[in-house]
C-alpha cells in the first residue's frame, strides 16, 4: 500500500505537470497508449495471454486457442463496475488536480481510509464499534477544515475530490469482492483499457498539443507510475486485511508535499495540515480498535 501511493503520487505530479500544456484528455490518452501495452506485456510474461490463430467466445469462457482465466459473470460485473468507479474518479480527481495544489487534493483523498472503513462496515458486513464511527464522524470533521466550506480559500474543486473518493471507495470494495480466480493483471488492464478509451473518445472536441521530448518524458513516468499503482492497489485490497492496510495511504501525504514543494512550489496551509492530521489521528485511531478487535477475538478462539 505505501509503495502504492508513492506511485499514485508520482503519477498525479507528471499529470499536474502536463495539464500546463496540453488538456486532461489528451494527457490521459497518451499515458494510456504507454500504459495498455505495458501491463500487455506483464500479461504476457506470466502465460495470462496468448494468441494462436482465430478467437472464438462461447458463453463465459474462452476456447483452447487463446486462454484466459475462466470469468464468472459475477466477477465480469465486479470488474466493469471497478472500472467504472475508476473512470469517473479519474475524470474528477484530475479535473480538481489541475485546478488544486497537490497537497490539498492529497490532503482530502486522506479520509479514504475512513470511508473504505465505513464501507466495509455497511456492505461486507465487518464488524465497526461505536469508536470507530466516533473516529470517522471525527475524520470527516477534518476533511471540512481543509475545505472550509464558505469560506476564504474554499474551491468547488474539493467536492469534485470528495466525489472521486466515493467512486474510489466503490472500487476498492469491488476489488475486495473478486474471487481468486481472476488475477489482478487483467483487472488492471480492463482499468487501463477503459481510461485510454476515455481519452481517445474525447480528443476530437479538445485542442491537441504539440508534444515535446520533457512531454514525453513525464507521460513516460506517469504511465509507469500509474501502472505500478493499480497493481500495488489491487493486490493489497484482495490479499491484506482492509483495516490493517488501509492507514498505509497516509504516505501518500508524505510523497505529495514533498512533489509539491519540488515540482510546483507550493507547500499546504495551516487549515489543510491541521485538516489531514486530524484525520490521519482518527485513521490511526480506527487501525487500533482493529487491532485491539482482532486480539480480542483471537482471545475467545
Amino acid at each position: 500500500m505505501a509503495a502504492g501511493m508513492l506511485a499514485f503520487v508520482l503519477n498525479d505530479g507528471l499529470m499536474k505537470a502536463l495539464f500546463a500544456d496540453m488538456s486532461l484528455y489528451q494527457a490521459i490518452f497518451l499515458r494510456g497508449i504507454i500504459t495498455v501495452p505495458l501491463i500487455a506485456m506483464m500479461m504476457w510474461h506470466q502465460g495470462l495471454i496468448w494468441f494462436r490463430g482465430l478467437i472464438w467466445f462461447r458463453g463465459l469462457t474462452w476456447d483452447r486457442d487463446f486462454s484466459l482465466p475462466e470469468l464468472a459473470r459475477r466477477d465480469i460485473i465486479l470488474v466493469l463496475i471497478r472500472a467504472f468507479s475508476e473512470l469517473l474518479a479519474t475524470i474528477l480527481f484530475l479535473t480538481a488536480l489541475s485546478q488544486m495544489p497537490l497537497a490539498n487534493v492529497t490532503a482530502i483523498l486522506q479520509v479514504l481510509p475512513l470511508t473504505v472503513t465505513m464501507a466495509a462496515a455497511l456492505f461486507l458486513n465487518e464488524k465497526v464499534g461505536w469508536r470507530r464511527w466516533l473516529a470517522i464522524s471525527i475524520g470527516f470533521a477534518g476533511v471540512l477544515v481543509i475545505i472550509r466550506p464558505g469560506m476564504d480559500g474554499f474551491s468547488i474543486y474539493s467536492i469534485w475530490v470528495l466525489a472521486a473518493v466515493a467512486c474510489i471507495t466503490v472500487r476498492e470494495i469491488t476489488t475486495r469482492q473478486l474471487s481468486a480466480d481472476i488475477p489482478s493483471l487483467p483487472v488492471a488492464m480492463v482499468t487501463a483499457i477503459a481510461i485510454c478509451g476515455l481519452g481517445a473518445g474525447m480528443l476530437p472536441v479538445v485542442e491537441w498539443a504539440p508534444l515535446t521530448g520533457m512531454m514525453w518524458l513525464y507521460l513516460g513516468g506517469a504511465a509507469l507510475a500509474i501502472v505500478f499503482g493499480y497493481l500495488f492497489s489491487v493486490m493489497t485490497m484482495r490479499t491484506g486485511d482492509i483495516g490493517f492496510v488501509a492507514p498505509f495511504r497516509y504516505t501518500a501525504m508524505i510523497w505529495a508535499i514533498l512533489l509539491g514543494l519540488l515540482m510546483f512550489g507550493d507547500l499546504p496551509d495551516m487549515p489543510t495540515v491541521v485538516g489531514t492530521l486530524i484525520i490521519v489521528a482518527t485513521g490511526l485511531y480506527s487501525l487500533h480498535r482493529e487491532h485491539l478487535n482482532r486480539r480480542q477475538l483471537q482471545a475467545v478462539h
